[in-house]
């Protein structure tokens, strides 16, 4: 089973335990705010079932994400394949999604490039995309940090957001394995 650690975070695969505060931040207006609606327990858990079965499947996939020092659970971090059609699938997908109680502190940064490092070195991609509603500023602010790039000409409706809804309008951003290893060596 693959975990990844960082200074801070453990990476690691899905628990009984984590299903309670996973449901309960899927269900947060605050946390959900950039997605057309909140999730309901029963679609929170099978979201989970799914993290967990693609970790085993492939060796990534959407880690839950704990804080070391405390062991508590704070959300998700991870890679994905994209799971429907769009002009730059398929694709591998790096996404996160935290708890407000853990934003502000670097997680979701320090995370991904734990996920990064993981999807460039050991699961052998080529290439990591992340995409978000347009209004979306701090999952834009750690997509630039992680040195993911915008192409304007790269923006898409997503197709399983209705048509018209405020945020059907995503934003793509990228980074290959070429970029990210110049960024590791680059003090």
């Amino acid at each position: 089973m693959t975990e990844l650690r960082t200074d801070r975070l453990l990476l690691r695969q899905w628990t009984a335990a984590d299903r309670e505060p996973f449901a309960a931040m899927n269900n947060d207006p605050a946390v959900m705010r950039y997605f057309p609606k909140r999730m309901t327990r029963e679609e929170s858990d099978a979201l989970a079932d799914r993290c967990a079965e693609r970790i085993v499947a492939s060796g990534y996939g959407l880690w839950a994400v704990e804080v070391v020092e405390t062991g508590q659970f704070i959300g998700f971090t991870g890679l994905a394949p994209i799971g429907f059609e769009v002009h730059f699938a398929p694709a591998v997908e790096i996404g996160w999604r935290l708890a407000e109680f853990a934003w502000g502190k670097g997680y979701a940064t320090e995370a991904a490039r734990a996920a990064l490092a993981h999807a460039f070195g050991p699961a052998g991609l080529t290439e990591i995309v992340s995409m978000t509603a347009v209004q979306n500023e701090p999952s834009r602010r750690v997509m630039e940090r992680l040195g993911m790039t915008h192409d304007p000409a790269d923006d898409f409706d997503h197709p399983r957001i209705e048509k018209g809804h405020p945020l059907e309008r995503h934003v793509l951003y990228r980074l290959d394995r070429t970029t990210w290893e110049q960024s590791c060596r680059t003090p």
